[in-house]
């Protein structure tokens, strides 16, 4: 670590919870009822993205006939609730990480672009919420990932500076908020995306959250 690291900031979908493919198959089953026919590889482009931006980005290509953004986002939460709800677990390491961070003495936070039912949602399915000291989520901002708002004010609201975090993506949107914040970063790909070129940009790579405490020197 090049500067002494205080808080660690997860991401989410993707690295709190297996949930990135339940919110793919909500994306294509509302979006392609609506006369869209999206792949997977074309709904992996919006990964880290507000879901309102989500909505935005698709309509701005494929338009479809009596927009509703808000309500075609809220039937893309409601059917990813749904299966967070039935089926959610916890990504590999999770909790070793969570617990690791804890013996160490740093502050936890959560920075996610879901909105605060979704957080919910799975900080109640996973019983994991009594590990953050901060939880913020972008829905209420001008803007989400990859701007780095949601970023700073986690900092703000565990009372670290956020040279002093290290955030926990697992998305490239999500990187370039952290990295725009100033924090160090670990990226942690899907196994499919692991050799994209583009994940150079994080500080530091793992194939899994159960490598964290080692980097943390836990």
């Amino acid at each position: 670590m090049s500067t002494k690291i205080k808080a660690v900031i997860f991401d989410m979908d993707g690295i709190l919870i297996d949930s990135e493919p339940a919110w793919q198959l909500a994306e294509q089953t509302v979006l392609n009822s609506l006369g869209l026919n999206l792949t997977l590889e074309q709904v992996e482009q919006t990964t880290g993205l507000r879901i309102d931006q989500v909505v935005s980005y698709w309509y701005q290509r494929f338009p479809w006939p009596h927009y509703d953004n808000t309500a075609t986002a809220n039937k893309i939460v409601n059917e990813v609730i749904a299966q967070i709800s039935a089926t959610g677990e916890p990504m590999f390491g999770v909790i070793d990480s969570l617990e690791a961070c804890k013996r160490l003495g740093l502050k936890i936070g959560l920075a996610t672009s879901s909105s605060s039912r979704i957080i919910h949602a799975v900080l109640d399915k996973l019983a994991i919420g009594h590990y953050f000291e901060a939880l913020e989520s972008a829905e209420n901002l001008a803007y989400g990932k990859p701007h780095p708002e949601v970023y700073l004010n986690c900092a703000n609201a565990l009372g670290i500076a956020p040279s002093q975090c290290i955030a926990i993506e697992d998305s490239f949107n999500g990187l370039i908020a952290a990295r725009a914040a100033t924090m160090q970063t670990v990226a942690i790909p899907a196994p499919h995306t692991v050799n994209q070129a583009k994940w150079v940009i994080a500080h530091h790579k793992l194939a899994h959250a159960g490598l964290l405490p080692e980097l943390l020197g836990a």
